[in-house]
């Protein structure tokens, strides 16, 4: 686990789902690798259509970035959309932004389809300007996506600290088409879509060794064995090993969060009172949100099994009276940390891992929509046959520059700046 002495708010209040080991041998038309939100999203429109699958989770379902995020149901990605065009070109950028502009609205529809309880809020998201310098960043993306026919609207600094009941951010960027969920129990509810389908989920069995036989492909755990004609490598930044048989490169970022108890009503009516999920502009980004019950998260770049883990908790705290002084005396009852894999461009990748076999990651902190249709369309390609519905153009490996040096620099910055919080507050 990512330290025993953490408690993770999603996971305790997300609810339970029982998937039991895998033990002896089975035969599906899909194996899947990784329990997340991709993993979950697949199995569930394989089963759709029909066909038998197994997934395998090393850990218990929705263990890593799918139960660990903020829950912020965000449209697109953190490239904007005509970068990404620049980058892919006019016909690939154009179809992935397309996807991604709708990720939000599928999430939600299989939520309302399937029943899942997951606090699902759909009132927009607060891209916050931090500094008066954010908002130029903001209006840039503002500009972009109304390009696009986006739902999204430029708040003055008046109506964003009304919304967000701070008077320390300078503006907004408010994206209608998104909102916020309990992201642990809305793969949870994946889960149990998939499973009611006849999907086998399978947690705690690592894959262990994987190989191409006789033209399919065997998944081993330490209880069992899966024979599949179609693999889907779903493990995203908590990949173990070198089970990839192919180069997959991505850094990998750590993100902490902290929730108090739930606010009395009075400030329920004074914070966020609208229920949009927020985060900065800040190079160093913050996020903050409420859940259901009241309580005010508040999170950024770090990781709490660490020797300066407590740096960043405190820097956290520090945070949340900072922007909200009318909640200091609010204890803190949960706080944790979860994985992010990114990329050097921000994009997710696909990679071919063999034949009938492909691995997604890279989703650079935008999990929930990306890796819900991610996982839907690449279900579809595999068991079709046909790589024309994939949302990319898989590549043979993918290769990240500096890995450990980036990682060094993502966590020495996030250090620096939370060090630096506390002098000033000192």
């Amino acid at each position: 686990m990512d330290g025993e002495s953490q408690r993770n708010l999603w996971a305790s209040t997300g609810g339970m789902l029982e998937a039991a080991p895998l033990t002896g041998a089975l035969r599906a038309d899909l194996a899947i690798i990784g329990g997340g939100y991709t993993g979950l999203s697949a199995a569930l429109a394989a089963a759709k259509a029909g066909a038998e699958v197994a997934l395998v989770e090393a850990e218990t379902l929705a263990h890593g970035g799918s139960g660990r995020n903020v829950g912020l149901v965000n449209a697109g990605l953190w490239t904007p959309p005509e970068e990404i065009v620049a980058r892919l070109g006019a016909e690939a950028g154009g179809r992935l932004n397309a996807l991604l502009a709708g990720a939000p609205a599928r999430v939600f529809e299989l939520i309302e389809a399937h029943g899942i309880d997951c606090e699902a809020t759909r009132r927009g998201t607060l891209h916050c300007a931090h500094a008066p310098a954010g908002m130029r960043e903001l209006a840039e993306r503002h500009r972009q996506l109304a390009a696009t026919g986006a739902p999204v609207r430029l708040l003055g600094a008046a109506e964003a600290r009304a919304r967000v009941g701070t008077k320390r951010i300078h503006g907004a960027l408010l994206d209608a088409r998104a909102g916020t969920i309990q992201p642990h129990a809305y793969a949870l509810g994946l889960a149990r879509a998939a499973q009611g389908l006849g999907a086998r989920l399978h947690a705690h069995s690592p894959a262990r060794a994987l190989r191409r036989e006789r033209g399919a492909w065997i998944v081993e755990t330490p209880g069992g064995t899966i024979r599949a004609r179609a693999l889907l490598l779903a493990a995203n930044a908590y990949i173990r090993g070198d089970i990839a048989p192919v180069r997959q490169d991505f850094v990998p970022v750590h993100f902490a969060q902290i929730a108090t108890a739930p606010l009395p009503p009075k400030l329920r009516a004074e914070i966020m009172p609208g229920g949009e999920g927020c985060w900065d502009t800040a190079l160093v980004m913050s996020s903050f949100r409420l859940d259901r019950a009241g309580r005010l998260i508040v999170g950024g770049i770090g990781r709490l099994d660490h020797p300066a883990g407590r740096i960043h908790a405190s820097w956290a705290r520090r945070k949340l009276v900072e922007l909200f002084p009318q909640a200091a005396d609010i204890p803190v009852e949960y706080q944790w940390h979860g994985r992010i894999a990114m990329t050097a461009d921000h994009l997710p990748k696909l990679v071919r891992i063999g034949p009938e076999a492909l691995s997604c990651l890279g989703y650079s902190g935008r999990g929930i929509g990306p890796g819900t249709v991610f996982g839907e369309a690449v279900a579809g390609a595999l068991l079709a046959g046909d790589p024309e519905g994939l949302p990319l153009a898989p590549v043979a490996e993918h290769r990240e520059r500096l890995v450990r040096l980036r990682q060094a620099f993502y966590e020495a910055g996030a250090l620096l700046t939370h060090l630096a919080g506390a002098r000033r507050t000192g």
